[in-house]
């Protein structure tokens, strides 16, 4: 699975977080399953935090950190510690003309999040896909839909509540109401389907998991 997010005309596939050394190298976090992104030389963009227009640079080399999910990375237009410095937190992209085709069973996070999370056993609706976490193995972070206090009780209308302990405890009610998440593992035992034409994919929990 790529974890390249996806814009109309950009792909994000790495964040700089840090200098390395005192030549312009820049240590960058990857959001990409392709390598080739940081080591083979050529030409990259680079987005500020701010959100600007990205900016031209073109890529010297790279060499991946052993056992991480990181890369030192040179750019010819940086040639200081202090350039580099800078640099901290902006997006390295690619136009979205250069995604990688994916294999089979392979997805970008951008096409998984929002996706409705459905029981596979009774059609339920359950939640939605609200991120993705690599940690040797892919987990889908899944907002589960509130549940505990009829949609009538919201917190506009305890407002106007007096404070007795009715309301506090009501109030209470609502706190628990607020989103709260679970992690699926991403394999096929439990998420058997993947509809992204239908925005959509079917999960088959093993006892407690959805468990709060």
């Amino acid at each position: 699975m790529s974890n390249q997010t996806v814009s109309d005309e950009w792909l994000e596939v790495g964040t700089i977080v840090s200098p390395q050394g005192l030549q312009g190298e820049v240590k960058v976090l990857s959001l990409s399953d392709f390598p080739e992104r940081f080591i083979k030389k050529g030409e990259r963009w680079l987005r500020s935090p701010k959100g600007e227009t990205p900016q031209l640079v073109n890529l010297k080399y790279g060499r991946n950190i052993p056992g991480k999910n990181l890369y030192i990375v040179k750019l010819a237009e940086i040639n200081s510690r202090e350039q580099a410095e800078a640099l901290k937190n902006y997006k390295l992209l690619v136009p979205i003309g250069d995604r990688v085709p994916l294999a089979k069973d392979e997805y970008h996070v951008a096409d998984l999040i929002d996706l409705e999370v459905y029981l596979q056993e009774t059609g339920e609706l359950v939640g939605y896909v609200r991120d993705i976490f690599s940690t040797g193995h892919d987990l889908l972070e899944v907002e589960l839909i509130p549940q505990l206090i009829p949609e009538i009780l919201s917190e506009t209308l305890l407002e106007t509540l007096p404070e007795t302990e009715e309301a506090i405890a009501e109030t209470e009610q609502v706190a628990q109401k607020k989103p709260k998440t679970i992690l699926i593992p991403f394999v096929m035992t439990i998420v058997p389907i993947v509809d992204i034409a239908n925005k959509r994919i079917e999960i088959t929990p093993p006892p407690g998991l959805l468990d709060l």
